[in-house]
Protein backbone atom coordinates (compact mmCIF):
# COMPACT_ATOMS: atom_id res chain seq x y z
CA UNK A 1 0.00 0.00 0.00
CA UNK A 2 2.89 2.34 0.76
CA UNK A 3 4.26 2.13 -2.78
CA UNK A 4 0.82 2.96 -4.21
CA UNK A 5 0.69 6.05 -1.99
CA UNK A 6 4.17 7.13 -3.12
CA UNK A 7 3.20 6.78 -6.79
CA UNK A 8 -0.05 8.66 -6.21
CA UNK A 9 1.83 11.33 -4.23
CA UNK A 10 4.30 12.02 -7.03
CA UNK A 11 1.49 11.97 -9.59
CA UNK A 12 -0.33 14.66 -7.58
CA UNK A 13 2.87 16.68 -7.20
CA UNK A 14 3.33 16.72 -10.99
CA UNK A 15 -0.37 17.42 -11.68
CA UNK A 16 -0.11 20.27 -9.16
CA UNK A 17 2.82 21.69 -11.11
CA UNK A 18 0.75 21.60 -14.30
CA UNK A 19 -2.15 23.15 -12.38
CA UNK A 20 0.05 26.10 -11.55
CA UNK A 21 -0.37 27.21 -15.13
CA UNK A 22 -3.79 25.79 -15.98
CA UNK A 23 -6.48 27.53 -13.95
CA UNK A 24 -8.81 24.54 -14.18
CA UNK A 25 -6.57 22.63 -11.76
CA UNK A 26 -5.77 23.89 -8.25
CA UNK A 27 -1.98 23.47 -8.49
CA UNK A 28 -0.56 24.08 -5.02
CA UNK A 29 -3.39 22.29 -3.16
CA UNK A 30 -2.89 19.20 -5.33
CA UNK A 31 0.85 19.28 -4.70
CA UNK A 32 0.25 19.67 -0.97
CA UNK A 33 -2.04 16.64 -0.98
CA UNK A 34 0.83 14.84 -2.69
CA UNK A 35 3.11 15.76 0.24
CA UNK A 36 0.49 14.45 2.69
CA UNK A 37 0.16 11.18 0.79
CA UNK A 38 3.92 10.83 0.82
CA UNK A 39 3.89 11.33 4.59
CA UNK A 40 1.14 8.72 5.01
CA UNK A 41 3.06 6.23 2.86
CA UNK A 42 5.53 5.83 5.69
CA UNK A 43 8.65 6.18 3.55
CA UNK A 44 9.82 9.72 4.28
CA UNK A 45 9.06 11.43 7.54
CA UNK A 46 8.24 15.12 7.46
CA UNK A 47 8.11 17.03 10.70
CA UNK A 48 4.64 18.32 11.66
CA UNK A 49 5.92 21.91 11.56
CA UNK A 50 7.10 21.35 7.98
CA UNK A 51 3.64 20.18 6.92
CA UNK A 52 1.91 23.05 8.76
CA UNK A 53 4.20 25.62 7.14
CA UNK A 54 3.51 24.18 3.69
CA UNK A 55 -0.22 24.18 4.44
CA UNK A 56 0.02 27.89 5.22
CA UNK A 57 2.07 28.61 2.11
CA UNK A 58 -0.41 26.64 -0.01
CA UNK A 59 -3.38 28.56 1.39
CA UNK A 60 -1.62 31.91 1.00
CA UNK A 61 -0.59 31.31 -2.62
CA UNK A 62 -4.03 29.97 -3.55
CA UNK A 63 -5.85 32.93 -1.98
CA UNK A 64 -3.36 35.35 -3.54
CA UNK A 65 -3.99 33.85 -6.96
CA UNK A 66 -7.70 34.60 -6.69
CA UNK A 67 -7.31 38.10 -5.24
CA UNK A 68 -4.30 39.36 -7.21
CA UNK A 69 -5.97 39.77 -10.65
CA UNK A 70 -8.73 42.04 -9.36
CA UNK A 71 -6.32 43.99 -7.16
CA UNK A 72 -3.84 44.60 -9.96
CA UNK A 73 -6.58 45.40 -12.45
CA UNK A 74 -7.96 48.01 -10.04
CA UNK A 75 -4.43 49.24 -9.23
CA UNK A 76 -3.94 49.93 -12.93
CA UNK A 77 -7.29 51.77 -13.08
CA UNK A 78 -9.41 48.96 -14.47
CA UNK A 79 -13.10 48.26 -14.20
CA UNK A 80 -15.02 45.11 -13.41
CA UNK A 81 -15.46 44.65 -17.16
CA UNK A 82 -11.68 44.35 -17.52
CA UNK A 83 -11.52 41.70 -14.77
CA UNK A 84 -14.30 39.71 -16.40
CA UNK A 85 -12.66 40.12 -19.81
CA UNK A 86 -9.36 38.87 -18.44
CA UNK A 87 -11.00 35.77 -16.97
CA UNK A 88 -12.95 35.04 -20.16
CA UNK A 89 -9.80 35.56 -22.20
CA UNK A 90 -8.01 33.04 -20.01
CA UNK A 91 -10.76 30.46 -20.58
CA UNK A 92 -10.70 31.03 -24.35
CA UNK A 93 -6.90 30.84 -24.37
CA UNK A 94 -6.85 27.55 -22.49
CA UNK A 95 -9.29 25.76 -24.75
CA UNK A 96 -8.66 27.29 -28.17
CA UNK A 97 -5.06 28.54 -28.24
CA UNK A 98 -2.96 26.57 -25.75
CA UNK A 99 -0.30 27.12 -24.50
CA UNK A 100 0.41 30.64 -25.75
CA UNK A 101 -3.25 31.63 -25.50
CA UNK A 102 -3.16 31.19 -21.71
CA UNK A 103 -0.68 34.05 -21.54
CA UNK A 104 -1.93 36.38 -24.28
CA UNK A 105 -5.70 35.96 -24.11
CA UNK A 106 -6.15 37.33 -20.54
CA UNK A 107 -4.34 40.46 -21.74
CA UNK A 108 -6.57 40.70 -24.80
CA UNK A 109 -9.72 39.97 -22.77
CA UNK A 110 -8.92 42.70 -20.24
CA UNK A 111 -8.14 45.09 -23.09
CA UNK A 112 -11.45 44.40 -24.85
CA UNK A 113 -13.40 44.51 -21.58
CA UNK A 114 -11.95 47.90 -20.70
CA UNK A 115 -12.51 49.19 -24.24
CA UNK A 116 -16.18 48.22 -24.01
CA UNK A 117 -16.49 49.80 -20.57
CA UNK A 118 -14.65 53.06 -21.42
CA UNK A 119 -15.92 53.35 -24.98
CA UNK A 120 -12.61 53.13 -26.86
CA UNK A 121 -10.08 54.78 -24.53
CA UNK A 122 -7.23 52.68 -25.92
CA UNK A 123 -4.40 53.99 -23.76
CA UNK A 124 -6.25 53.27 -20.52
CA UNK A 125 -7.42 49.89 -21.80
CA UNK A 126 -3.81 48.94 -22.63
CA UNK A 127 -2.62 49.99 -19.15
CA UNK A 128 -5.37 47.94 -17.49
CA UNK A 129 -4.66 44.93 -19.71
CA UNK A 130 -1.00 45.18 -18.74
CA UNK A 131 -2.04 45.01 -15.06
CA UNK A 132 -4.13 41.89 -15.71
CA UNK A 133 -1.22 40.31 -17.57
CA UNK A 134 1.21 41.08 -14.74
CA UNK A 135 -1.22 39.58 -12.22
CA UNK A 136 -1.32 36.37 -14.24
CA UNK A 137 2.47 36.23 -14.47
CA UNK A 138 3.02 36.93 -10.75
CA UNK A 139 0.30 34.50 -9.64
CA UNK A 140 1.43 31.70 -11.93
CA UNK A 141 5.07 32.31 -11.04
CA UNK A 142 4.37 32.09 -7.32
CA UNK A 143 2.39 28.87 -7.79
CA UNK A 144 5.15 27.38 -9.94
CA UNK A 145 7.80 28.18 -7.34
CA UNK A 146 5.71 26.67 -4.55
CA UNK A 147 5.00 23.48 -6.53
CA UNK A 148 8.63 23.09 -7.62
CA UNK A 149 9.74 23.45 -4.01
CA UNK A 150 7.26 20.82 -2.85
CA UNK A 151 8.57 18.44 -5.53
CA UNK A 152 12.14 19.21 -4.45
CA UNK A 153 11.40 18.41 -0.79
CA UNK A 154 9.49 15.26 -1.74
CA UNK A 155 12.36 13.96 -3.87
CA UNK A 156 14.90 14.96 -1.21
CA UNK A 157 12.90 13.11 1.46
CA UNK A 158 12.73 9.96 -0.67
CA UNK A 159 16.41 9.81 -1.59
Amino acid sequence: MGIVLVILAFLLLVVGLVGSILPVLPGPPLSYIGLLLLQWSGYPHFQPAFLWIWAGITIAVTVMDYILPSLMTKQFGGSRAASIGSFLGLLVGIFFFPPLGMILMPFLGAFIGELIHNHADGAKAFKVALGAFLAFIVGSGAKLVVCFLMIYYAVKAMF
